[in-house]
Formats: C-alpha cells, sequence, structure tokens
C-alpha cells in the first residue's frame, strides 16, 4: 500500500493542504460574521456564493486548463483562494465576503479537479481504488483538521484569515515541483436534467433535496452553535463531527444499500435524519453534549444520503455512462446547495435560529414522501443489475473529477479548439 502511495505524495499532500485551508476558510467567515453582527441571512448568502462559484468551477475548468495547462492552471485557483481569503480579512462586510466567497468556491472546485485527474492519470486500475480510499481519507482529515485549529487562537483577530491564505499557496508548491507528466484533458460536466430524470427521478429528486439541507447545515451551522451558546472549540465540533459521523456512516448504509432496495434504505436514513430535525426544533439542545450528540446524528444520516442516491442512479444507468450521470448529479446537488444557504439564512433571520432545521425538515419530508411514492408506484430493481457501492466524499467536495477517480472508466474528454489545431 505504501509502495502504491509514495510516487503520489507531492498530489495528495497538495489536496491535504487545499482541503485544509477550506476547512479554515469555510469555518472562520461564519463564526467571525457572527462576532461582527451579521444577520443570518447573510452568513447564508456565503453559502449560496460558495455553491455558485463550485459549479461554475465543475464546468468552467476543463476550458480553462485546456488554454494554459494543468499546473498553471492549479498554480492560478491556489493563488486567487489565498486573494479572496485575505481580502475578507481587509474587506469586514458581507457584501464583500458573499462574491469572494463565490471566488473561493471556484478556485476550490478548479483545483481539485486539477489533482484528481493527475492522480487518475497515475492510477493503475489494480490500485485505483486504494489511491481513492487514501485520497478520500486523507481530504477528510485535512478538512476536519482546518476545522479544528479554529480551538488554538481568537477567532475575532486575523490569525486564521492569514493561516488559510498561508496553506492555500503552500498547496501549490507540491504540483509545481512535481515531475510528473502532465495529464490528459479535463472530463467535462454536463446537464441533461430529463435525461437523468428518465434514468432515475428518485435519485434526481433526492439530490435536489439534499443539496438543499446539506448546504444550509453546512453554512449555519457554527452560527446556529454560536447563538445557542456553545464556546469556539464546541462551535468546531459541532461543525466537524456530522461530517466525521456522516463518513463512518456510509459504511453500514453502504452495505444495507447494496442488500436491500437503494430507495428503501434512503428512506431509512431520512427518518433518521427528520428524527435529528424534530430533536433540534422541540427539545432545542443547548448543552454542549447534548447538542454535539445531536449534530452528530444529524450528519450520520444527511452525510451518508449522497453516495446512496450516486449508487442508485448508477444503478440504473447506460453501461459506460457513470461518469455523465455522476456529473450531472453532481451539478443537480449544486442547483439545491444555491438555494438552500439562502432560504434557511433568511428564515433564521425572520423566524429564530431553529428554522435552520425547518428548512432541512422540509427536504427531508419532501425526499421521504417522493421515496414513498416512487416505491409503490415502481418495481425495485432486480440485485443482479445492482452496482457494488462505492463509499463518495461529501457533495461539497465532489467534483466530475472525482467519478472518474473512482471508476475504471475513461470518458472521451471533450476537445477544445486550440486542442484541435494544435493537432
Amino acid at each position: 500500500m505504501v509502495r502504491q502511495i509514495l510516487p503520489l505524495t507531492a498530489l495528495l499532500l497538495g489536496s491535504a493542504f487545499l482541503l485544509f485551508a477550506g476547512g479554515v476558510n469555510g469555518l472562520i467567515l461564519p463564526v467571525r460574521g457572527e462576532i461582527e453582527g451579521f444577520s443570518a441571512a447573510s452568513l447564508g448568502l456565503l453559502g449560496t456564493g460558495w455553491a455558485i462559484g463550485y459549479v461554475a468551477g465543475c464546468l468552467l475548468t476543463p476550458g480553462i486548463v485546456a488554454r494554459v495547462g494543468h499546473v498553471r492552471a492549479f498554480g492560478v485557483m491556489c493563488a486567487l483562494a489565498a486573494i479572496s481569503v485575505l481580502l475578507s480579512l481587509l474587506l469586514i462586510s458581507p457584501w464583500f465576503w458573499i462574491p469572494l466567497r463565490a471566488i473561493s468556491g471556484f478556485c476550490f472546485a478548479g483545483a481539485a479537479m486539477v489533482v484528481e485527474s493527475w492522480l487518475n492519470e497515475r492510477a493503475e486500475p489494480s490500485t485505483r481504488g486504494k489511491i481513492f480510499g487514501a485520497y478520500t481519507m486523507i481530504n477528510l482529515a485535512a478538512s476536519t483538521a482546518g476545522q479544528m485549529v479554529l480551538v488554538l487562537g481568537d477567532p475575532a483577530g486575523y490569525l486564521f484569515f492569514v493561516l488559510a491564505a498561508i496553506v492555500y499557496c503552500a498547496a501549490l508548491l507540491p504540483t509545481a515541483l512535481s515531475a510528473s507528466a502532465t495529464p490528459s484533458p479535463l472530463v467535462s460536466a454536463k446537464l441533461d436534467v430529463p435525461l437523468l430524470w428518465r434514468n432515475s427521478p428518485v435519485a434526481v429528486f433526492a439530490v435536489f433535496m439534499v443539496g438543499i439541507s446539506n448546504a444550509a447545515f453546512g453554512t449555519l451551522a457554527a452560527v446556529y452553535a454560536a447563538r445557542i451558546g456553545l464556546d469556539v472549540p464546541a462551535i468546531a465540533l459541532f461543525a466537524s463531527l456530522p461530517i466525521l459521523a456522516g463518513a463512518v456512516a456510509q459504511v453500514p448504509v453502504g452495505a444495507l444499500s447494496d442488500k436491500f432496495d437503494r430507495r428503501i434504505v434512503l428512506i431509512g436514513v431520512t427518518i433518521v435524519a427528520i428524527a435529528a430535525d424534530a430533536t433540534f426544533l422541540l427539545f432545542a439542545p443547548a448543552g454542549e453534549i447534548a447538542a454535539l450528540a445531536t449534530a452528530s446524528l444529524f450528519g450520520a444520516a444527511v452525510f451518508a444520503m449522497y453516495p446512496v442516491i450516486i449508487a442508485h442512479a448508477s444503478d440504473h444507468a447506460a453501461p459506460g455512462s457513470f461518469i455523465q450521470v455522476s456529473g450531472g448529479i453532481l451539478l443537480i446537488f449544486g442547483i439545491g446547495s444555491i438555494i438552500g444557504p439562502t432560504v434557511a439564512g433568511y428564515s433564521m433571520s425572520a423566524l429564530g435560529d431553529p428554522s435552520l432545521f425547518v428548512v432541512t425538515g422540509i427536504a427531508h419530508l419532501c425526499m421521504l414522501l417522493f421515496a414513498v411514492f416512487r416505491i409503490v408506484t415502481t418495481p425495485a430493481l432486480p440485485d443482479s443489475q445492482k452496482a457494488a457501492f462505492k463509499p463518495t466524499p461529501l457533495g461539497r467536495n465532489t467534483t466530475p473529477e472525482t467519478a472518474n477517480l473512482a471508476t475504471n472508466e475513461t470518458p472521451e474528454p471533450e476537445i477544445s479548439t486550440m486542442d484541435q489545431k494544435a493537432e
């Protein structure tokens, strides 16, 4: 295992730096915004801006890489991300932070796609699964470490903004110094909603609702935690533990989804999420232990949904179309991620902080009812036609290249006009 991973150390290190900086950046903004007295509505728009930038990055990065190459594109993404963090420190206003957060989302998606395409180029079919697993584990650990580092200082100062910028710059060094051959052109994400709907209505509807729910919680969890009186270390745990719980939950949930109708498993996980929503709404757990336990239950459910949805969509996809299907599902998730933080932020401002879980609860209830309707009206797919479940990074950390790295398929990349002239 070590022998297989060692040649990829530079790429994995660059990815770890990227995710660490993203973890710091993603948590310091809502925490600092709460200290500055920003409204929940404006803080929710930070998540909306990030999702818009992230979707744009998934769509536009292949063209940028085709024009300037992988190394230059990655360097530009890391530099712009660092600039956006430092400008957020200089321009402390939500109306500056929202477009700056969009720039961060764009750069984050672009940089991740470059790293993943490079890893995919270096991965042999026999080692691809191990490399993808190591990549996923390293990214999860780095992102969590980036969030937890907030316990080491005062979020009211400049330290964490500067730290995120430094680590974003450090992320470009391993790839800039790597002697690896330049990989093939990136995979382009395509959104064909009618085709995806014919392929699997449950996957399309569910991933849209999951985008609304997960992005709302991911953006505003720190704000909610601060407003119920948790200190900074507990706020960091409130944001991090749900992600870790979701990653762990993928193992048993995936095993169940391979054994039973994935729609039934999705319903079961959704019921757990609704139970967590109801706990926050009805009992308002404000003590540290109760709040963290409920948040972990919430995360174990909601962050295990995305890979089940991807697996269900893949079960119904035409042979050889997994990457195209997963790319389209990702973009629908992104559209939901644009809507969720906006609605939740304005709801928290107008109706109070617990309304965050009104928004997530409505999304989960809609998903539950639609899945039940489809089970009643449409027979389950035979087990012989089901693809194997694959643990998947969380939707907000997934790009079209993630699917390429996670599978043995090698789709034909789009060739730009410049490439055609070069040929």
